[in-house]
């Protein structure tokens, strides 16, 4: 491809911006043991090579029947993230996502919002 026909195609790329996926490692065992609270916990790593992230506005979330509910930052640990998922006492298993929120430095404007929404997970609970 030569340069003449690349130009033209270059504010596309630039405005492309953080609109790609990260990469979500469920740090979780697919299957835990029934525990009195009904809260179960669940961590995630969460890494994208997107330079235009803004890493310090990154909001994440795990979403269990449409729900969020706040992640926190694993103490000493760099990209991941842990919280709790409520599985009612009548269920067996339940189904979650994570999602996390975040900004984009743009070119010429603010920085805008960006999400990445890992694939669903499920877990177990087993009685004991």
């Amino acid at each position: 491809m030569n340069l003449k026909k690349f130009l033209p195609l270059l504010p596309i790329l630039l405005l492309a911006g953080c609109s790609t996926t990260g990469t979500f490692t469920r740090m979780t065992a697919s299957q835990q043991p029934r525990n009195a609270d009904n809260l179960y916990p669940v961590e995630v790593a969460f890494n994208s090579d997107q330079q235009a992230l803004r890493w310090d506005s990154v909001r994440p979330y795990v979403i269990v029947h449409g729900q969020p509910f706040p992640l926190r930052p694993v103490p000493i640990v760099k990209n991941r993230w842990e919280g709790l998922v409520p599985v009612p006492p009548t269920a067996n298993s339940v189904t979650y996502r994570f999602k996390f929120d975040y900004l984009c430095n743009s070119f010429g404007t603010d920085p805008q919002p960006d999400s990445s929404w890992s694939p669903s997970y499920t877990l177990k609970v087993l009685d004991q």
